[in-house]
């Protein structure tokens, strides 16, 4: 269902994103110390799996809701998609920071499955076994990359640096990129949206982002 989900949301094969990536790979994630490994942790835990594809499912559902491409500036590409449904994830990572450890742990799982279906997609394209683990670190840097940038901003309440972040990696080579104050004002209001989420909704991967207003 997972895999699913995520092709529909990019339109073609997740792998040719990474290739469009900015971020360096690599990067420590300070804000998400505890989640910066990822490789090794291609787990599904079976009592989790129905929580999961809901929660995930709800996550892809927002990142493709036509007013973000309409009027929040941000182009309904490929790349554009994966941009939206990172954010959507992060946000969700955010809020599960201080959940108890089922909520954390389905939220690593989510990231997780969006991890495995892209390594999917590479190996589905052909590409060698040898070459994948680089791909995969590169992707890993762009994810955790934006995770830091972003949080570092929100967590200081600063719309305007987050703004500023989303125009280096939603207009990467652009020298007159468009707007993004938008966007990340809703992704302020996503924030306390969710903060107000009660943690059994967490539990049960009932987590909905509000709609752009």
């Amino acid at each position: 269902m997972i895999g699913i989900a995520i092709r529909a949301c990019f339109g073609k094969p997740a792998f040719e994103i990474m290739q469009q990536g900015q971020t360096p790979a690599g990067m420590k994630n300070e804000a998400f110390p505890e989640k910066t490994m990822i490789f090794g942790l291609f787990r599904k835990k079976n009592n989790n799996q129905a929580i999961v594809d809901r929660q995930y499912a709800a996550l892809t559902a927002a990142a493709r809701m036509p007013e973000i491409y309409e009027r929040l500036n941000v182009p309904d590409t490929v790349m554009g998609r994966f941009e939206m449904l990172s954010i959507a994830m992060i946000l969700f990572f955010r809020r599960t920071r201080a959940s108890a450890t089922s909520g954390q742990e389905i939220a690593q799982e989510i990231v997780d499955a969006f991890f495995q279906d892209i390594d999917y997609s590479i190996r589905e394209l052909g590409i060698g076994d040898n070459s994948v683990p680089k791909r995969m670190k590169k992707l890993a840097g762009m994810f955790y990359g934006r995770l830091e940038a972003y949080s570092k901003a929100m967590d200081t309440g600063d719309a305007e640096e987050l703004a500023l972040a989303l125009q280096r990696n939603i207009y990467p080579e652009t020298s007159t990129p468009a707007d993004m104050s938008g966007l990340a004002g809703w992704m302020m209001t996503a924030e306390s949206h969710l903060s107000a989420v009660a943690e059994e909704v967490i539990a049960t991967g009932s987590a909905t982002l509000p709609p752009v207003i």
